[in-house]
């Protein structure tokens, strides 16, 4: 079931217990994850699928700490933290955002990097949920990209990859400033509205693939059961999304009515 860049389930230890899911970065109990898969013998590809990390993440840990016979977890997260702390001296503080409306700049900078975090956790690449974050607090929520690279501090190219990956996802939307030639990027109320329509034009997809498998391979075969009960589910979730998109039109809607 595809649900857009939704909840991920929690991966499984070696021993087979749940293991709780990381944010963007690795954590030292996902190295000690590395180090006891190496020691198996896993490739990094299986290494990777356990952790519902991609096989390149696993192959750039490794390779830079020592390759896959002198992998250490310690050393590995102890060389991370150095490395970490020397970026750190030589980037500026990120700055706080403005304080207007009689807002404290502190606490919507501590919300800042908590929804950014938890954007992270929920699967969406980290600059990409800077960059959404920075538009969602945004009173206006639209920014050009040189507001978005001053403010996050990061290159050009940075934002432009991560605009690009967020408009395909349709959680923003490109638009020319008025008066002028430059383009900024705007959200709306509906940006998760965009992101559950995409998820459930995937989800109906793969229920008529289910579906059509389950027929070319018998519905009282071990595996066309199988592709049957996935398209049972997989509807089930789509008429739930139908259902759930149609209820918050038209309490936008009442609101709408309401103010008038």
């Amino acid at each position: 079931m595809h649900t857009g860049w939704g909840v991920r389930s929690p991966r499984v230890s070696m021993d087979g217990r749940s293991v709780p899911m990381p944010g963007g970065r690795l954590t030292d109990g996902d190295r000690r994850f590395i180090a006891a898969g190496l020691a198996e013998g896993l490739g990094y590809a299986e290494i990777g699928r356990r952790l519902e990390r991609p096989a390149s993440t696993i192959m750039r840990e490794v390779t830079r700490n020592g390759g896959p016979d002198d992998y250490r977890a310690d050393q590995a997260h102890k060389a991370t933290r150095q490395r970490a702390r020397r970026h750190k001296q030589t980037q500026p503080p990120p700055p706080i955002p403005d304080s207007g409306h009689g807002r404290d700049p502190r606490a919507v900078q501590d919300f800042t990097e908590s929804f950014t975090a938890l954007l992270v956790q929920q699967g969406l690449p980290r600059m990409e949920a800077r960059v959404l974050t920075c538009l969602y607090i945004t009173d206006s929520g639209a920014l050009t990209a040189a507001e978005l690279v001053a403010r996050l501090r990061v290159s050009p190219a940075s934002v432009s990859h991560a605009v690009a990956f967020l408009e395909q996802q349709g959680m923003l939307r490109r638009e020319r400033v008025p008066g002028g030639r430059r383009e900024r990027y705007v959200i709306d109320d509906e940006i998760w509205l965009r992101s559950l329509l995409a998820a459930l034009q995937m989800n109906s997809a793969l229920a008529a693939a289910s579906q059509r498998a389950a027929e070319i391979l018998g519905p009282t075969t071990p595996a066309g059961a199988r592709f049957e009960s996935s398209a049972e589910l997989l509807l089930l979730v789509s008429e739930a999304y139908r259902q759930a998109m149609e209820q918050w039109r038209q309490s936008v809607a009442a609101r709408s009515a309401g103010r008038q």
